[in-house]
């Protein structure tokens, strides 16, 4: 008995079915509607370009066997592509199976542009039932360049950043790859990108969204068989940022929709900023292809900041915030919170919280009981700069006191003293530790070193001293 199109069809469903998981059976096989059979060539309709890649990418193996045990070895498939509203487009691709599991995607069509008439691209940002013209680009207004304090541990990222943001799309920094460990500002400098985006160029469809956000929008997609306007969604924005990217590891079905969404922005000058706790080189449970897109453009790290910067960032908040600290508790903060931006600022709002509650001034003592109880591990980071200010504040001097050429004892001693403790608990160089501390050389270092080594051994009061000092330095 002769079968027809849709007999053939439905046979071969009942072999997949029983080979895949029941909502991707669902998902990708329930809208292929069977067109035609014209001897051993079988035509089906797919509800869009997307689809058929997809098909292509992850069931052409299995269609081909089922294909083949219904209709014999000479079985071929075609595909009748919808392209939009009533209307459809035939792909040039024939798939072969007994020479080949693969299509030759030869003229491929490219999706159209939305027309006059078509209904509206489903907003996965907007609640049913609201309508809402415009995409809200999800960006938090307080994330901008100005407030986010540059040093030589992001410098390179920030300096990218904003050149993104001058020109999106348009640049080699396509995608812009930053990351870091948390708390180091990736989210604060990717939305900046955005925030001066939508600043300069408000036409420009910017959007914001974390990974596990894009993750929960895509599952619902495929249980409200809503995925083609899921992705034909992201396709319109003109810059998309992806923040956490890490999170799609091992989610083949996110990352397979991420790998298009990626490939048609990317292809068509729109710009993609990413952020992640690691280097791509280092991720795992991401797919080959996309690991090399990640690549294509800048990968720009976020590290620690240094001493100086930590103050800068505290000092810049404080001034932000119109509040009044001493730069005893600054420098405590910045020399114990050496790691992650987001406690060095917590622990600076905590402080205002309980000055605030308590109407006291904050002092050095509140900000060691609020830094023991806010970090975990209280490390601290003993730098050249960090020993200059602690042996200034203990002698009541300026630490620029130690950069002039003063002959005063008092300047020429205390200069000695922060050369000594730089040398025994720091792992600087005698060069770097002169170069830092009043441009000396490194002769000038060893020379100060063993003099306070002599006045440690021969003067009791100077011995109290260094004591003292060693003790603010190890608090």
């Amino acid at each position: 008995m002769k079968l027809d199109h849709q007999e053939v069809w439905d046979r071969c469903m009942d072999i997949i079915k029983k080979s895949i998981d029941p909502m991707a059976f669902q998902t990708w096989f329930e809208p292929i509607v069977p067109l035609k059979l014209e001897g051993g060539n079988l035509t089906v309709q797919v509800p869009s370009l997307f689809f058929y890649e997809f098909i292509e990418e992850q069931y052409i193996g299995l269609i081909s066997k089922a294909l083949r045990g219904v209709i014999g070895p000479k079985a071929k498939l075609e595909y009748s592509v919808v392209m939009d509203k009533g209307t459809s487009n035939k792909s040039d691709s024939t798939l072969n199976f007994p020479t080949s599991n693969r299509s030759d995607l030869r003229n491929r069509a490219v999706a159209p542009s939305k027309k006059e008439g078509q209904p509206d691209i489903k907003n996965p940002f907007v609640i049913p039932g609201i309508k809402k013209l415009n995409v809200d680009p999800q960006l938090n207004p307080d994330y901008t360049f100005d407030n986010f304090v540059e040093g030589d541990c992001n410098r390179l990222a920030r300096s990218a950043s904003m050149a993104v943001a001058k020109n999106p799309g348009k640049t080699a920094f396509n995608p812009l790859f930053i990351y870091g460990s948390s708390g180091l500002g990736k989210t604060h400098l990717a939305q900046a990108i955005g925030v001066d985006v939508k600043t300069h160029s408000p036409d420009k469809t910017v959007l914001y969204v974390s990974a596990n956000k894009f993750q929960t929008q895509y599952t619902d997609s495929i249980r409200g068989n809503t995925t083609n306007d899921f992705l034909n969604f992201y396709q319109m924005i003109d810059v998309l940022i992806v923040d956490d990217i890490q999170e799609f590891a091992g989610k083949t079905g996110t990352q397979n929709t991420f790998f298009h969404i990626f490939n048609h922005l990317q292809q068509s000058g729109k710009q993609l900023i990413l952020t992640c706790d690691q280097r791509p080189a280092d991720l795992q449970g991401m797919e080959e292809r996309l690991l090399s897109r990640f690549k294509w453009g800048l990968p720009a790290d976020l590290q620690a900041p240094g001493f100086e910067t930590r103050i800068d960032i505290l000092k810049h908040k404080i001034y932000k915030d119109g509040i009044t600290v001493s730069d005893d508790v600054v420098y405590y903060l910045a020399s114990h919170i050496n790691h992650n931006v987001r406690e060095l600022e917590g622990a600076l709002i905590s402080l205002l919280f309980l000055s605030t509650i308590h109407k006291e001034e904050i002092t050095l003592e509140t900000a060691q009981d609020v830094v023991s109880k806010l970090v975990k591990k209280v490390t601290r980071e003993i730098s050249v700069d960090f020993i200059q200010k602690t042996v200034c504040h203990y002698y009541g001097l300026q630490p620029e006191n130690l950069q002039s050429r003063t002959r005063k004892r008092e300047i020429v001693q205390a200069r000695q003293i922060a050369m000594y403790f730089s040398k025994n608990m720091t792992n600087s160089s005698l060069s770097a530790i002169g170069s830092k501390i009043g441009k000396k050389d490194h002769a000038t270092v060893l020379h100060a070193c063993k003099t306070i080594t002599n006045l440690i051994e021969t003067d009791k009061d100077f011995k109290s001293q260094i004591k003292e000092i060693e003790a603010q330095l190890r608090m």
